[in-house]
């Protein structure tokens, strides 16, 4: 018998979930996971990856764990593990690196954490493939990078605009490859 739930998303859901228990856990722990200057100046050379499981608090992770739940799971299921693999960690990880050309050339303060670049990739590419979904995607993406801003929330608006770059032409290249 099958067990559905056993996906490789849900697997890095849980994973992220732990990291996040982990992240509270150690001194200093969100600036330790997350992406910023420290990169250089201390060698932290995870952060590109790590940045992806430390998040802001129980709503930032419940809120994008949904997400990853919903869009991951759909990739996974309809494209593969493979191509899951590809658009939320290796395009996450280039989101995270491009992200950090914002960080060292317009804002060294800037302590990047949270999922949203590498979901914002995923569904990138997801808007890429399926293009019934894809006004409603760039319209979401939109949405949740301006309207916090206008608000005064500190959010990375750039690692979202970043990440749906990104996972669209990213997609494009998987497309050559069939995935």
């Amino acid at each position: 018998m099958k067990n559905s739930n056993l996906t490789f998303t849900n697997i890095v859901i849980a994973i992220t979930v732990l990291m996040y228990i982990i992240q509270l856990n150690i001194n200093y722990g969100t600036l330790v996971l997350g992406l910023n200057m420290y990169m250089f100046y201390e060698g932290f050379w995870w952060q590109p990856l790590s940045t992806m499981f430390a998040h802001g608090g129980i709503g930032h992770l419940g809120m994008n764990m949904f997400v990853l739940y919903q869009f991951g799971n759909a990739v996974e299921r309809f494209r593969g593990k493979t191509t899951f693999f590809i658009t939320y960690f290796v395009f996450g990880i280039l989101t995270s690196f491009l992200s950090l050309l914002y960080i060292l050339f317009i804002d060294n303060q800037v302590n990047l954490i949270g999922a949203s670049g590498a979901i914002c990739a995923l569904l990138g590419y997801v808007a890429l493939i399926d293009s019934y979904q894809r006004k409603g995607i760039i319209t979401w993406i939109l949405l949740i990078s301006v309207a916090p801003l206008l608000l005064g929330l500190p959010i990375a608006w750039y690692s979202h605009l970043i990440g749906l770059v990104v996972g669209f032409l990213g997609g494009i290249v998987l497309k050559k490859f069939n995935l």
